[in-house]
């Protein structure tokens, strides 16, 4: 149980609060907790069934990662509409059919941002719209591939996403249909 909050620090993107909690025990102690506003992941897969990954330069870890399209939800946004969105802009794709693939935390031991997976597929050519501070290099890769070599992948909401995408693509091989998809009210 929280019984007191301070906020120690909000940014453009991310807020910081120190919570004091009475554990289960009784005893106390206090938790540093990153809020976020929360974000989508995006595995958009040609018809020959390759996924276009982001290969670029993260400054917090100190180099290039390769990743999925991914984009932080603005202020009142759904989570499909970002999707769509940030698709577009980090890749210069569209897709006509969208698929959610289930939704996930990153690193709750201290972090509140949870990620919508979703799946694109049927894409369509249109103008990448990078942001001013983004240098994004695109790559097509097979699925397969990168889950036979995941210490290319060292991104977890990347990871994560493409877990969740093979369950999918399982599910769909087995024609289980939309057993892997989120139900209303989960």
């Amino acid at each position: 149980m929280v019984t007191s909050t301070e906020r120690v620090f909000e940014g453009r993107l991310v807020k910081v609060r120190v919570d004091q909690v009475r554990f289960p025990d009784g005893s106390e102690g206090r938790r540093e907790v990153v809020e976020h506003p929360g974000a989508v992941v995006v595995a958009a897969v040609d018809d020959s069934g390759r996924i276009v990954l982001a290969r670029q330069y993260r400054h917090p870890v100190g180099g290039d990662l390769l990743e999925l399209p991914a984009g932080t939800l603005e202020p009142g946004e759904e989570a499909e509409a970002t999707a769509t969105r940030e698709l577009k802009e980090e890749t210069g794709l569209t897709a006509k059919r969208w698929d959610y693939l289930g939704s996930f935390f990153s690193s709750p031991g201290f972090l509140r941002e949870e990620l919508h997976a979703y799946l694109a597929r049927d894409l369509q050519q249109a103008e990448q719209e990078l942001e001013a501070d983004e240098d994004i290099h695109l790559e097509w890769r097979d699925l397969g591939g990168l889950l036979a070599r995941p210490d290319e992948i060292r991104d977890a909401k990347t990871l994560a996403c493409l877990l969740l995408l093979a369950h999918r693509m399982e599910a769909e091989r087995l024609g289980l249909g939309h057993a892997a998809e989120r139900q209303e009210g989960n």
